[in-house]
Parts: structure tokens; C-alpha cells; sequence
């Protein structure tokens, strides 16, 4: 039902939720476009994994996504996002320019 990822760019990392199919689908993409992040890294997290580090917060985030194309950011600070998850639990990185 949802998505999750870490998205790294030129002003570093963000944690963000989305109920796309994919954190690499096209109108995804275009909303990262739309707000001015047009290179970046994004890696798939466990929607399980964000629910469970962020807590609380991330239950607020999620109830205020729309049901079909939304997206939502879970955590703006890059250095807490980036450090949120170990190198080993990402997946393979999706390269978007």
C-alpha cells in the first residue's frame, strides 16, 4: 500500500512516504521535479522499518497522504535521515536525472 525511501541529493537526504507503486515511478518523479529535485539517488526502505524508527511521527505523516499518487517527507534533516539506516539495509539505488 505505501512506499518508502531515502532520497540522497546535491543538499543532501530525506526520508519521504508515498503511495506511488514504485519510488522510482514516473509521476513520482515528476513530483520530485516539481519541487525543484531533479538528480538524485532514492533507495527503497521497509515501510515497516520507517513506521518503526520514526514512530508517532511517522503515523501523523501517513495519515495525511492521499489515497492514489501522493507524497509526503518523513524527515527533512539530512544528516538524520542519512544515518537513519545503515548502508547494509538499503536495497539497490535507483540513479534518476
Amino acid at each position: 500500500m505505501y512506499k518508502s525511501g531515502l532520497l540522497i541529493n546535491g543538499s543532501g537526504a530525506m526520508i519521504f512516504v508515498t503511495t506511488y507503486d514504485s519510488v522510482s515511478s514516473a509521476g513520482l518523479i515528476e513530483k520530485f521535479n516539481a519541487k525543484g529535485i531533479s538528480k538524485f539517488i532514492v533507495y527503497e526502505l521497509p515501510i515497516e522499518e520507517v513506521e518503526k524508527r520514526y514512530g508517532p511521527h511517522c503515523e501523523i505523516v501517513l495519515q495525511d497522504l492521499a489515497e492514489k499518487n501522493d507524497l509526503r517527507i518523513v524527515d527533512y534533516d539530512g544528516t538524520r535521515a542519512f544515518n537513519m539506516f545503515s548502508f547494509s539495509e538499503l536495497g539497490n539505488p535507483v540513479l534518476i536525472e
